[in-house]
């Protein structure tokens, strides 16, 4: 059955966790123009200081002006009250990061871990996240699997997730749509990521508050030919890893065998799936039947384009435009046969179907409206 997504209430959760007894040496050494800031006015004259302080490069100090204005309409749009200051809180905590994050790269390792202390990136996602989606027009899909899933890993047994990939937003997304039922899940689950969300500055602190397994998309394998075969070694270092973790069970791992976003049709602006690499799928299930412990892959739909749509183009740079919006998402998983499973190699997983807005259900699946 889909169930209406309810908002997770508390005063907690707007509080971000940070010791400051356990500083690092580049948290002591950072500078506070965006912690001290507590007006748009601030903001945005921290952004030109550290610029002309070369703290901040130009083409990034332009990003996150562009950014601050795109997330404040989205979040104003939602007739929140205190969105001007949840505005002003969030994008003050995260200029924070990203000016940290350039004044001291964080290098990703095969597999990353959510970084929790001493400073918490995991529940920094979630609050600048939350006021983008409109929880009352979110929905999950077969709800309960999600809670026989939570039951099968705390068993020892390994669950694969395969979907769609339609926006940076889409961990978080799951998350918070399951936050209320199975915060397990949220905090569990391992992401397969592509390079960008781990080398783009805007982006890269986000990512640091998920657990990935950071793979090179064969999307952008080629842009460069001289580190083609750097990235292949790391994609196999990746696997190594990924198939590591699956021996030893109780695994949650999220894929979207695509390599990259889902995009419109740009004759008609209809939003569809990408098709599914089967290579990529293949992977997975040798990687599940060769793992010693018991493996479940189930499909998985995930509808969240409209809080930060891509490029309608896959592009080569690091640096796209970040378009922020306000609304509602869906979210839901299908039981598995051997026979869907078959399929999965050839065709794409999911298609879309008419409702209120665009949401997506399986094919040739029992259908399930958000």
């Amino acid at each position: 059955m889909s169930e209406l997504v309810r908002d997770k209430e508390s005063s907690a959760e707007a509080s971000i966790s940070f010791n400051e007894a356990e500083e690092t040496p580049s948290e002591l050494n950072h500078s506070r123009t965006f912690m001290d800031a507590r007006t748009e006015q601030d903001l945005l004259s921290g952004i030109k200081k550290e610029a002309e302080a070369e703290r901040l490069p130009p083409n990034v100090a332009a990003g996150m002006e562009e950014l601050y204005w795109n997330y404040k309409n989205a979040v104003l749009s939602s007739g929140a009250a205190g969105a001007e200051e949840t505005v002003i809180t969030n994008m003050s905590l995260a200029f924070d990061r990203m000016l940290l994050g350039v004044e001291h790269p964080y290098t990703f390792s095969p597999y990353h871990k959510a970084m929790r202390e001493p400073f918490d990136y995991y529940l920094f996602v979630h609050t600048y996240i939350r006021p983008l989606i409109d929880f009352k027009n979110s929905y999950v899909g077969n709800a309960s699997i999600f809670s026989e899933l939570e039951d099968k890993i705390r068993q020892g047994h390994n669950i694969v997730l395969i979907s769609n990939h339609q926006s940076e937003a889409d961990p978080a997304v799951i998350s918070l749509l399951l936050e209320a039922q199975s915060p397990f899940i949220g905090e569990n689950i391992k992401c397969v990521a592509g390079d960008r969300v781990i080398t783009d500055p805007l982006c890269k602190p986000f990512s640091m508050g998920r657990n990935l397994i950071c793979v090179y998309s064969k999307k952008h394998m080629n842009d460069d030919p001289d580190l083609v075969d750097m990235k292949r070694k790391a994609n196999t270092r990746s696997l190594k890893e990924m198939a590591t973790m699956l021996r030893s069970g109780c695994q949650l791992i999220w894929i979207a065998p695509s390599g990259g976003r889902d995009r419109p049709d740009p004759s008609t602006g209809e939003w569809f799936p990408a098709p599914f690499d089967s290579s990529s799928v293949d992977n997975m299930r040798r990687l599940v039947e060769h793992s010693g412990a018991p493996g479940h892959i189930y499909p998985m739909s995930l509808l969240c384009h409209d809080i930060m749509p891509p490029p309608p183009q896959v592009e080569k740079e690091i640096g796209e435009k970040r378009l922020v919006g306000f609304h509602g998402t869906g979210l839901s998983l299908v039981l598995k046969s051997a026979s869907q499973m078959s399929h999965l190699t050839a065709i794409p997983l999911l298609r879309p179907i008419n409702h209120t807005s665009t949401l997506w259900t399986a094919r040739s699946m029992n259908n399930t409206r958000f």
